[in-house]
């Protein structure tokens, strides 16, 4: 009995792999219990400013396993790979582009779904931010962490008094005018631009905020992160896209082992 889910795309961004509050072990763990054609990784999957700052000493065995997760994807299920570079891993510009047997390193990338076409970017070159003043970007990249690690500490907090997990970040960007411009600002972009190429949609990540709507006629999918998140972009064999989420797809595989055990057992 195969009840690993099947899916023709999946869409991964913003992994961040090398800082303190990457969620690698989630994100390998959804990766070993699904199984894929084709899996797009959309930027910002290793994390080099970080690992710029403190050296090697921040890669563990767990990122080294994502690694693995991926190489036995592509050697069991032959599942295609396409890693677009994003502007925390933009040390791969001196490889990109290169072809590797099922492993593609490229700027960017267009998707055919049943006759429709999605440009695939990271998103970091249609931010003026990260395109246009590295050192402020930097300087962002310090303070989100900085309210990574208050947001930590407060969720310890709220777990100790049985409360629901809170992001002080997503709570920051639906709550504050400019944060709120600037995602609304940072779609439009991307869809005018989308639409300049004749694609029917794009798909993208940066800003860390999952979506999958229309805007203008142009459809919008954003992967989300692996940081708060934890989502993900996937299409079925119909071309149908969904965002699922980590605690979604944990509590349906938890279900599903209860039932192989009951079957186990009956047997």
């Amino acid at each position: 009995m195969n009840i690993r889910p099947h899916y023709r795309t999946i869409v991964l961004s913003d992994i961040h792999l090398g800082t303190t509050h990457s969620k690698v072990n989630q994100v390998s763990d959804l990766l070993s219990s699904v199984d894929c054609d084709r899996l797009i990784l959309n930027g910002d999957i290793i994390d080099g400013w970080s690992l710029q700052k403190s050296g090697i000493k921040k890669w563990k065995a767990e990122h080294t396993r994502f690694f693995k997760i991926l190489m036995k994807m592509m050697e069991n299920c032959g599942t295609q790979i396409i890693y677009v570079r994003g502007n925390h891993d933009d040390f791969l510009d001196n490889l990109i582009p290169l072809q590797f047997i099922n492993l593609s390193l490229v700027k960017d990338y267009t998707l055919e779904s049943n006759g429709r076409y999605y440009f695939v970017t990271h998103g970091d070159v249609f931010d003026k931010v990260t395109s246009g003043m590295k050192w402020l970007a930097k300087l962002g990249d310090i303070g989100y962490t900085l309210l990574l690690e208050i947001n930590s500490m407060y969720n310890k907090y709220r777990t100790k008094r049985g409360k629901p997990y809170f992001s002080l970040s997503q709570a920051i960007k639906q709550k504050v005018k400019k944060a709120v411009s600037y995602i609304s600002d940072f779609e439009h972009v991307l869809v005018d631009f989308a639409r300049s190429r004749k694609c029917d949609g794009v798909i993208c990540g940066h800003i860390h905020h999952p979506e999958n709507r229309m805007i203008n006629g142009i459809h919008y999918l954003n992967s989300g992160d692996w940081v708060e998140t934890l989502s993900a972009l996937t299409e079925n064999n119909d071309g149908e896209w969904n965002v699922i989420y980590y605690n979604e797809i944990a509590d349906k595989l938890n279900k599903d082992n209860k039932v192989l055990s009951l079957i186990s057992a009956a047997s």
